[in-house]
C-alpha cells in the first residue's frame, strides 16, 4: 500500500472523515452525491497542482465549518522506513493560502510531487480530446510532473516568465530590449525544460502502449506538436527576432504554451475527436493504465479513478482490474453500488459513503 491513515476535517461534506487499513485495491461505494469523489479529490491534493477539480480553495472548505479544511495522510515509501504523514488545508484566517506539511515541517505544493506519483481519471475528463489545447497542456504537464516531479517548477517558471514577457508586450511603451533579453533568457531555459519534458513523456507512454495488445481498450498513438523551439538557444532566438510580431499581436506568439497533444486511434487512423464516445473513453483508460505503470517504477503511485467501471462491459472490466492488479499502484475506486466490483470485493477495502461519513464493509 501506499496511503493509509486517510483524515479529512471539514473538507466539502466531510465533517471527520478517517479511513486506516487501506490496500493495494479500495473501493468507495455510495450515492451520487454521498462524497465519494470529495474523498478523492482530498487525496489527488497531495500532487503538485489544484487537484483533480481545479477548485480553489475555499470551495473545499465545509459550509459547516469555520472556513477552513484539513487533510493528512500516512505514506508508506516502500523503502523499509518510518512512514511519512503528510498534511496539506487552508487556515481559515487566511484564505486562498495552501498550507503543505511533511512531517510536521512547512513544505511546498510542487514538493509533493518528490514524495508521491499521483494520477487520476474522472467523468470530467472523457471531454478531452474536445476540450481546448490548453486542457491537453495541462494533461501532459500532469502525467509529467508524476513521472519527473522537476517538471512542475519548470512549468511554473515558464508561466510566470511568459506573463511579464507578455505584460512588457502590451505596454503603451515600448519595452527595453535588454530587459526582454533577460525575460527571454529565463523562458528559454524553462521552456526548453518543460517542452523536453512533454517529449520525454509521450515518448515514454508511446513506448509501453506499443507492448500492449489492441483490445479490449482501444489503442491511442500519441504525438507531441511543439509550439515552438525544442532547446533553450533555439527558443530565445525565436523570441527575439518575433518580437515584432508579438508586439503587434500583444503576446507571445510561439513557445511551449502554444504545444498540442495529438491523439489518434490505431488501426483506423481517426483523431480521437472524432471517435465514438466509447472508443475515446477506451484510450483515455489505455493511457492512464500505460502511465500508472511508468509512475510505479520511481515513487509511490496512487491512481483515482472515479466512476469508470460502471461504464464498461463486463470483458473490459476484468481487463481494467487484471491490469490494476498488477500495475504496481494503489488504486483507488468509486462506484454507487458493489455489483460491478464483485471479482475485487474480496480483495479490496471497501467503505460506504453516506452524506459524507464513511463506514468500512
Amino acid at each position: 500500500m501506499a496511503l493509509d491513515r486517510i483524515t479529512l476535517s471539514t473538507f466539502r461534506n466531510h465533517a471527520e472523515t478517517q479511513l486506516d487499513g487501506t490496500r493495494s485495491l479500495n473501493l468507495l461505494v455510495g450515492e451520487n452525491g454521498a462524497g465519494k469523489t470529495n474523498i478523492l479529490e482530498a487525496l489527488s491534493l497531495f500532487a503538485p497542482g489544484r487537484g483533480m477539480r481545479r477548485a480553489a480553495l475555499a470551495d473545499m472548505a465545509s459550509q459547516d465549518g469555520a472556513g477552513g479544511f484539513a487533510a493528512s495522510v500516512t505514506l508508506d515509501t516502500g523503502d523499509g522506513g518510518a512512514p511519512v504523514k503528510l498534511g496539506t488545508g487552508m487556515a481559515a484566517e487566511r484564505p486562498g493560502r495552501r498550507i503543505v506539511q511533511v512531517n510536521s515541517a512547512e513544505a511546498t505544493a510542487i514538493g509533493l510531487g518528490e514524495w508521491l506519483a499521483m494520477g487520476w481519471l474522472t467523468p470530467a475528463m472523457d471531454r478531452l480530446f474536445a476540450d481546448s489545447a490548453g486542457a491537453r497542456r495541462r494533461y501532459m504537464d500532469r502525467l509529467t510532473v508524476a513521472l519527473e516531479p522537476g517538471h512542475a517548477r519548470a512549468a511554473s517558471r515558464y508561466e510566470a516568465a511568459l506573463r511579464e514577457r507578455n505584460k512588457l508586450l502590451s505596454d503603451e511603451y515600448e519595452p527595453d530590449p535588454a530587459w526582454l533579453d533577460s525575460i527571454e533568457a529565463q523562458m528559454a531555459a524553462a521552456g526548453a525544460a518543460l517542452a523536453q519534458g512533454r517529449a520525454r513523456l509521450l515518448g515514454a507512454l508511446t513506448a509501453r502502449l506499443a507492448e500492449l495488445p489492441e483490445t479490449p481498450f482501444a489503442r491511442p498513438v500519441l504525438t507531441y506538436q511543439p509550439g515552438g523551439a525544442l532547446t533553450e538557444a533555439e527558443l530565445a532566438s525565436q523570441w527575439q527576432e518575433g518580437r515584432r510580431r508579438d508586439r503587434a499581436a500583444q503576446r507571445t506568439l510561439s513557445g511551449p504554451h502554444r504545444d498540442e497533444l495529438g491523439v489518434t486511434m490505431a488501426g483506423k487512423n481517426m483523431p480521437a475527436a472524432e471517435c465514438s464516445t466509447g472508443e475515446q473513453k477506451a484510450m483515455l483508460v489505455a493511457i492512464t493504465l500505460a502511465h500508472a505503470e511508468l509512475a510505479a517504477r520511481g515513487r509511490p503511485g496512487v491512481l483515482l479513478l472515479d466512476e469508470v467501471a460502471a461504464h464498461l462491459d463486463p470483458v473490459r472490466r476484468e481487463a481494467l482490474f487484471d491490469r490494476l492488479r498488477a500495475s504496481g499502484t494503489q488504486v483507488w475506486l468509486t462506484g454507487t453500488e458493489p455489483a460491478p466490483f464483485e471479482a475485487i470485493l474480496e480483495e479490496a477495502a471497501v467503505w460506504r459513503v453516506v452524506d459524507g461519513r464513511v463506514e468500512r464493509l
